[in-house]
Order: C-alpha cells, then structure tokens, then sequence
C-alpha cells in the first residue's frame, strides 16, 4: 500500500518521475563504488570506452555514451586535463586515444564496475535487475526514436 495521498498518486505513476527518482538511486550506488577510482561513473565509462577503441571520435563516443557532445567535449577537457585521455584533431574530426595513465586505470574501472553491478543485482535481485535494463534500454529507444520523428515532423 502507498504512503501517498491521493493527490500525490500521480507521481507514482509518472515515468519522468519515477525514472528521475530511479536515476538518482543508481546514480548514487555507482558514485559510491567509482569513488575508489577517483572518477565519477561517466567519466570511468568514458575511459574504458576510449581504452577499449583507441581513435574513437568524440562524435562516436557521445553517441555511446547518451549524451549531448558538448558534454562530451566538456568531459574530455577535463579528463585530458587529468592526462587519462587524448585528443587527435584531424580535420573537422577529433580522435581520442587512451594515455598511459587512462590505461593504468582500466581493472580499477572495470572493478568499480563490477562491484557496481554486484550491489545493485543484491538489492534488486538477478533477473529482476537483467529485466529492468533491457526494460529501460527498450523504452529508451522507442522514446529517442519518437522524439526523433517529431523533431523531423516539426
């Protein structure tokens, strides 16, 4: 049964909210278990996408990672500034390549990772946390891809 009241019922039921408020309990559980790192879980990810395909373009990575390229690009100065990364500027294109230093990183990231997907897979249980990322993934999908015909539409 819910705490709400019968006016607040509505947030229950709400996929902005309730994804919002799924958000931040991840994104809390994964901060946690990247702070060994010394990274933030973006940034970890970032590094272990650029490890694993060293000349990647930012474009790419953006589009790997779900996030606006100004981001990125906000994202990159920072870890190039921390010499975890680099860029290659060929034309209008930039390459990023992984630094030595963003190399050492990688089976601390890949650990952070792991524990990450332990603890959230204890709470919620194996199948049901499988489930609900293939759940999120899918939705996510069908909505950029609506959001995508309405900008077309528009």
């Amino acid at each position: 049964m819910s705490d709400a009241s019968p006016d607040e019922g509505f947030l229950q039921s709400c996929l902005f909210f309730t994804a919002n408020r799924l958000g931040r309990a991840i994104t809390r559980i994964a901060e946690e278990e990247f702070a060994p790192t010394g990274l933030t879980p973006m940034y970890g990810y970032a590094i272990r996408l650029v490890n694993g395909r060293p000349g990647v373009t930012q474009k790419e990575l953006a589009e790997k990672l779900s996030i606006a390229p100004s981001t990125l690009t906000r994202f990159i100065d920072k870890l190039e500034t921390k010499q975890l990364v680099r860029r290659s500027v060929q034309g209008k294109t930039v390459l990023l390549y992984p630094t030595p230093k963003g190399q050492a990183l990688e089976s601390e990231i890949r650990l952070a990772s792991k524990r990450l997907k332990a603890r959230y897979k204890e709470i919620l249980g194996d199948a049901a946390a499988d489930a609900l990322s293939d759940g999120i993934l899918s939705a996510g999908t069908r909505l950029e891809k609506g959001v995508a015909a309405d900008e077309r539409d528009a």
